[in-house]
């Protein structure tokens, strides 16, 4: 970057909507969210991502902030090559956006490096696409957006 501060995601009413943890089991690491209190959603799996996903939230809603556990259903999936590389943890912080195109645009015209330049389908029919670490500091970063 230049010096100048520049906001590309002024008007896309971005928030933290979820942390993505990678677990190897979903059934043995959901016990001490559940412990702390938080609601446990219904299970689902990604066939295209390869992954099994387990929502935890303080509160029912879409704006409400959660935790998504990330099971792999084999070695060779995005979750699998992670737990393999670096064990269960952290894997992904999500920010929702009201218009995702929009801002995968805006970073790719300033040299944003995206691992999705066009928006995939996500859990609970989102739609969503992937920063890659190498320009956010090392933390991959999820976008995404609901369907209306």
């Amino acid at each position: 970057m230049d010096g100048t501060q520049r906001v590309l995601g002024d008007d896309m009413g971005i928030r933290v909507d979820h942390i993505g943890i990678a677990v190897n089991d979903l059934d043995t690491s959901s016990e001490f969210w559940r412990l702390i209190g938080l609601e446990q959603g219904d299970d689902e799996l990604n066939v295209e991502q390869g992954v099994n996903i387990r929502f935890f939230g303080s509160e029912q809603g879409t704006d409400a902030t959660k935790i998504e556990l990330l099971s792999p259903t084999s070695t060779n999936t995005p979750i699998g090559r992670f737990l393999e590389t670096k064990g269960p943890g952290v894997q992904q912080i999500a920010f929702r956006v009201d218009n995702l195109q929009g801002l995968l645009d805006k970073l790719k015209s300033v040299g944003v490096r995206l691992i999705n330049e066009t928006p995939t389908t996500g859990a609970h029919g989102s739609q969503i696409a992937f920063v890659h670490p190498s320009s956010t500091g090392g933390v991959l970063v999820e976008l995404l957006q609901y369907e209306d």
